[in-house]
């Protein structure tokens, strides 16, 4: 059958699309491709002029224009809303505009009179790129059967443009690698692979701004990486709070279609970061954006991780050795020098903080200050010290004001505590690294402790032998004796005042029977005890005369009123004691002043009798000075001893073996009987005894001891017992 003319052009037009189709898969880019359509159809169609609309961010633009009438695309771009949406649906021509379809962009072709023109939509089933506009300046008779073959040109030449584009993102991909290849390496520094990183994710998204966030775990919180792509006043962290949803803290994570997109960086299913990118220059990111930094994150986590872990254990190596250079120079202090400021000041320059040691008693020894003053040091201490007892010599970390936090960590050797090392710790973070420094600052500390622990014990070995030399009741050697004392600094032909200090346990510590452990637990306390004192009154010499503590003061400290000074001194000594949580008892008997050599053995034993004295009659008030004993100062002058010790066994000889193991404790009673002179009402109160059972005890003493407790000669003779009893019998006191 012979095909009409009609017909012969529809099939020809039908060809040509069809080729034409076919060559635009040919091509790699979305430009080639839009090119070689627009002179398809000039060659084909012989018409005017050629153009391509593309919807741009709600507005359509003219992409591509061929022929006459180019002051149509002056009046680009145009807002899609606009224009008639059977643009981007259908085929329209100027044969079909009506009202419905009248539009800012149909009436711009009647205005500017184009006789003939019709547009094809580009889209396929996922996207719609624009339209095609053909047109003539003549009039030109076209067959409303054209209409289904421009469509479905139309979709192919949809098809085709996403193929380019999808070739053109692969192309990128592959410059990509090519990128990676050419810029990062194994060897590249984590510092250099995120410049590089940025600096690729911007320039090949066209953004304007790029930046690597990384997980830091200890902080728990994503860090703003130093080298960043372009300017933007970014968070430098951002704190993860309990939410570990990435999207809650990146709200446009791997999201195109806006002018950020955020790509997570993952190494085995771990989130080690983010590549992140803002401010697209042209239009907004999009779905292919995203596969180029998916591209680009997927080669480079690695590469950042491995570079991260290979500076930080550069960082650590480097840190290591400037530990071992530190180390040395601190046991070169400790080698060379006796004092513990060359370390405080070493380890000051090694945490670039301030450092500050304590002995145990809390006392600052030496101190090299970073950034505290003076002023603010004394505060510091009150705190440490209060701090360090609460919480019973354990690390601890504790603030000094709202800006500044110190940690006091104790100082031991031997097994037992020396010291402590406070360090400021503001801002610092506590690494296995940090406390490795921290536990070597301890050790050294200790060795200079133990080293000065040392040279003090000999020094205290020395003073004990020429303390036993000098309170002896005749002196061998004179000259020796001075030339003991001018190791000290000591001018024995000063007044002083020789004491004797006696530690009686608690209670609690009394009950055992393990009388090493008395022993260890008396000696612990006296040598807390000597370290207060020398802190109290460096003048002060103390020693040990066999199992007695001895103190002797320069009377010069007691100015004009010796009972004050030394019940001040009593009540620092049992303030040290409850501070330690310790419930034991101090007493203390003070001799009499020296000014001779013989004058230290008569204060010594002036000291012991007002020590016994103490024990026995004093307990409460704790101290006694022999010179304010009264009658006890006359007994002690008895010469001969023995005599004093018969009379006291003729006078209360038979209540002491009474009253031993027996609940009924006579020698008791007549104490506080004639204590009270005679007084039955204030004995029995304080004996919490009736006056009955009062009177039946004062009876039974009466026929055991053959006196008459209401004649004055019988209870003169017992005072005096007592009062010799005090002072001779000792044996409780050191029990």
């Amino acid at each position: 059958m012979k095909l009409t003319k009609r017909e012969k052009l529809l099939q020809r037009l039908e060809n040509h699309l069809r080729i034409t189709a076919r060559q635009l898969v040919k091509f790699d880019t979305e430009e080639e491709t839009l090119q070689y359509l627009i002179d398809s159809f000039r060659s084909e169609l012989k018409c005017d002029f050629v153009g391509i609309i593309r919807e741009e961010e709600y507005q359509f633009s003219s992409k591509v224009w061929s022929g006459e009438c180019t002051f149509i695309t002056n009046h680009f771009p145009m807002k899609v809303r606009e224009c008639s949406p059977t643009l981007l649906d259908h085929s329209l021509a100027f044969y079909k505009v009506d009202e419905e379809t009248k539009c800012k962009f149909t009436r711009l072709l009647i205005d500017k009179k184009i006789s003939t023109w019709f547009t094809v939509p580009i889209r396929d089933d996922n996207d719609n790129y624009g339209f095609c506009i053909i047109g003539f300046l003549n009039f030109v008779p076209l067959l409303e059967e054209m209409d289904e073959v421009f469509v479905e040109f139309g979709k192919d030449v949809a098809i085709a443009i996403s193929l380019a584009k999808r070739k053109e993102v692969q192309k990128q991909k592959i410059i990509g690698m090519e990128w990676v290849s050419n810029n990062l390496s194994i060897a590249t520094s984590l510092d250099q692979v995120i410049e590089k990183v940025v600096e690729g994710a911007g320039r090949g998204t066209g953004s304007q701004f790029a930046c690597i966030y990384l997980y830091d775990e200890q902080e728990n919180c994503f860090v703003l990486q130093p080298s960043i792509f372009g300017k933007a006043g970014q968070i430098m962290k951002i704190e993860v709070e309990g939410n570990y949803v990435l999207k809650d803290y990146f709200p446009f994570l791997e999201t195109p279609g806006g002018q950020q997109i955020t790509i997570p960086l993952v190494i085995d299913l771990k989130t080690i970061g983010v590549l992140h990118v803002e401010n697209k220059e042209n239009g907004f990111f999009t779905k292919e954006d995203c596969e180029i930094l998916e591209l680009l994150s997927s080669h480079v986590a690695t590469m950042i991780e491995n570079a991260r872990l290979y500076k930080n254990e550069k960082d650590h190596k480097h840190r290591l050795h400037n530990l071992l250079d530190y180390q040395q120079a601190l046991v070169k202090e400790t080698v060379e020098n006796d004092s513990f400021d060359g370390i405080t000041a070493t380890l000051s320059e090694l945490f670039s903080k301030s450092v500050i040691l304590f002995d145990r008693f809390m006392r600052p020894i030496s101190y090299q200050l970073f950034a505290f003053n003076k002023e603010e040091l004394q505060s510091f201490i009150d705190l440490a010290t209060i701090e360090v007892f609460q919480k019973r010599h354990r690390e601890l970390f504790f603030s000094v004001d709202e800006d500044r936090k110190v940690g006091v960590w104790p100082v031991n050797g031997g097994g037992e505590l020396l010291g402590y090392l406070a360090i400021d710790i503001t801002d610092e973070a506590m690494d296995d690294f940090y406390q490795l420094s921290i536990d070597l600052a301890r050790n050294i500390s200790s060795i200079q402790f133990i080293k000065q622990k040392l040279v003090l014990d000999t020094k205290e070995h020395v003073k004990d032998s020429f303390i036993n030399k000098l309170l002896v009741e005749t002196i061998d050697n004179e000259e020796s004796i001075i030339q003991y004392a001018n190791l000290f600094n000591w001018n024995l032909f000063n007044e002083h005042r020789v004491t004797v200090l006696s530690i009686n346990l608690s209670d609690r510590d009394e009950q055992t029977n393990n009388i090493l452990e008395k022993q260890a637990k008396k000696s612990t306390l006296w040598d807390q005890i000597k370290t207060r004192l020398l802190i109290y009154d460096q003048d002060m010499i103390i020693a040990n005369k066999g199992d007695e503590n001895i103190l002797i003061v320069p009377a010069v400290r007691e100015g004009t009123n010796p009972k004050v000074y030394w019940q001040k001194l009593y009540e620092e000594i049992t303030k040290w004691l409850k501070v330690q949580g310790d419930s034991s008892q101090i007493l203390i008997g003070i001799g009499g002043t020296t000014n001779k050599l013989s004058d230290y053995y008569l204060g010594y034993q002036q000291a012991v009798q007002a020590l016994n004295v103490v024990y026995h009659r004093f307990k409460d008030i704790g101290f006694a000075v022999f010179d304010e004993l009264g009658s006890y100062t006359v007994l002690h002058n008895i010469k001969d001893s023995s005599i004093a010790r018969l009379f006291i066994d003729k006078q209360l000889q038979e209540l002491l073996q009474y009253s031993e193991g027996k609940s009924m404790d006579l020698f008791r009673t007549l104490r506080v009987y004639l204590s009270h002179n005679g007084s039955i009402k204030d004995t029995s109160e304080e004996l919490f005894i009736h006056r009955s059972s009062l009177l039946y005890r004062l009876e039974k003493i009466q026929n055991l001891l053959h006196v008459n407790l209401d004649s004055s000669e019988d209870r003169f003779d017992l005072m005096m017992a007592y009062k010799l009893y005090d002072l001779y019998y000792t044996n409780k006191i050191n029990s």
